[in-house]
């Protein structure tokens, strides 16, 4: 059994340093514009083959059946597509926070399936782990692509972009935002007009779910208001988690410092390769 391949590697989270919506689509999704950056703080998986078929993530996350756990979805459908014969036994440490914005699940079904890739030798290329990602979850594909990326469609159509490498303090207010609940929501602007990315780099952007969801989760508007004293504050994603930029880690951490007890927090870089597959390279 020593002779089982193992494998240990990060899922990184992510930030959207802008998010316009600016459409809805006749399938219920909506139309976006982003940019995604990566953060080198993650959460680690750890994987061991199985000569079965069967597929075991531990431990069980609270309030989801484990066959809805993305992590067993991810697994599973790559299993399926690649009509393999053999299993695995995943280990999750988990770190970030669910509901956050910034990408737990999906950056974890995303390195299941990089690392399963790997494991089961199953030879796809990443644009066919994409087209599996995308069908758990919209975020997937950026976090196999592996690049800071400008985004658009659902956030599918990616292309690669250099930006700068900022320390960033991330607040994690106490609550959870469900995605379903603020994309269906009727009061949320759907109608911002498709930017270019020469015009994101000159201005930035805005985060078109933050108004909606201040007014539905009074704790962001909370972190938000309170981060802003010490640097522009904005929210990722559908939020919860807000960020703001720092020029150093020590700027970073003296702010870390002050945070109120009802809010948690971490320092984080931002990176242009995704921290997945730095650790990949390092292990091939």
């Amino acid at each position: 059994m020593s002779t089982i391949p193992k494998l240990s590697l990060p899922a990184p989270a992510k930030l959207n340093l802008f998010l316009h919506i600016c459409g809805r689509r006749d399938d219920g999704y909506h139309d976006l514009q982003t940019v995604f950056q990566f953060l080198d703080y993650n959460d680690t998986l750890e994987f061991q083959l199985r000569q079965d078929n069967q597929i075991n993530v531990t431990p069980a996350l609270a309030g989801i059946k484990p066959q809805d756990n993305l992590i067993y979805r991810a697994a599973s459908a790559l299993q399926a597509a690649s009509k393999e014969k053999l299993g695995v036994d995943i280990t999750l440490h988990k770190k970030l926070p669910m509901g956050g914005g910034i990408g737990g699940g999906s950056s974890d079904a995303a390195t299941t399936l990089v690392a399963l890739n790997q494991l089961w030798q199953t030879s796809l290329n990443k644009q066919a782990l994409q087209q599996i990602g995308l069908k758990l979850g919209a975020d997937v594909p950026i976090f196999i692509h592996g690049q800071s990326a400008w985004a658009e469609g659902i956030g599918e159509r990616l292309q690669a972009i250099e930006l700068p490498e900022p320390w960033y303090l991330v607040l994690i207010p106490p609550c959870h935002v469900s995605t379903a609940e603020i994309f269906s929501h009727q009061q949320l602007t759907r109608n911002t007009p498709a930017i270019r990315i020469a015009a994101f780099l000159e201005s930035g952007g805005r985060n078109d779910c933050e108004t909606l969801v201040k007014k539905l989760y009074p704790e962001i508007e909370i972190a938000l208001n309170w981060l802003t004293q010490f640097s522009p504050a904005q929210m990722t994603g559908t939020g919860a988690c807000v960020f703001a930029q720092f020029a150093s880690k020590d700027e970073a951490n003296a702010v870390l410092r002050q945070v109120p007890e009802s809010l948690q927090g971490f320092i984080a870089k931002g990176v242009n390769q995704s921290p997945l597959y730095q650790a990949l390279d390092k292990l091939l």
